[in-house]
């Protein structure tokens, strides 16, 4: 990507996240209100994570957990992606983009083994809200890999436009109907 299309990508992320707050504001309100009334604890999970050329930044998301089990509202959230909706905040803040490789935690990238020069290219550009390896699945590490590098290498605003509106169905049917719809044999 060159200069003008890298702008055109943060404007493209800016937009869309503005317009996804808007958007989405009402599910929003309505996923704050219901962390809030099944269990009263924090709405919000924040975790440090690992953004372009490695720099740590703090993820948010709607919190689905406690004490260690996925809560009532928690299921609902994660079978629809809704959980993944306060990221938007950090498209605007610049840490993520729209479309990216996974952001991860500095353990997962060590666990994975992704520390090697090799995989530098993963932190070349900014992590995304969603990406062709979240869209697949959960992916092995090696395939994840693959399809991060192919993504970095072959980039564009059309490709970002597609796997974005791959997400918004899986937020509409819900991940297993929508991967069973998208990646039937």
């Amino acid at each position: 990507m060159g200069v003008t299309d890298i702008r055109m990508k943060r404007l493209f992320d800016v937009a869309g996240a503005l317009g996804g707050l808007v958007f989405f504001g009402p599910a929003m309100a309505v996923a704050a209100a219901a962390i809030l009334l099944d269990d009263g604890g924090p709405i919000v999970f924040r975790q440090v994570r690992l953004g372009r050329a490695r720099q740590p930044f703090l993820i948010l998301k709607f919190r689905s957990m406690r004490a260690g089990e996925v809560t009532r509202v928690g299921r609902v959230l994660r079978a629809t992606g809704l959980d993944e909706l306060p990221q938007l905040m950090n498209i605007l803040r610049g840490d993520l983009s729209a479309v990216g490789p996974r952001p991860l935690t500095a353990a997962d990238v060590t666990r994975l083994g992704w520390t090697a020069p090799e995989c530098d290219f993963r932190w070349s550009v900014r992590p995304g809200l969603t990406g062709p390896a979240q869209l697949v699945g959960p992916p092995s590490p090696r395939y994840a890999l693959r399809l991060d590098r192919r993504y970095v290498a072959h980039r564009t605003l059309w490709l970002d436009v597609r796997l974005l509106a791959m997400s918004f169905l899986i937020n509409a049917l819900g991940k297993r109907r929508a991967r069973r719809l998208l990646f039937r044999r």
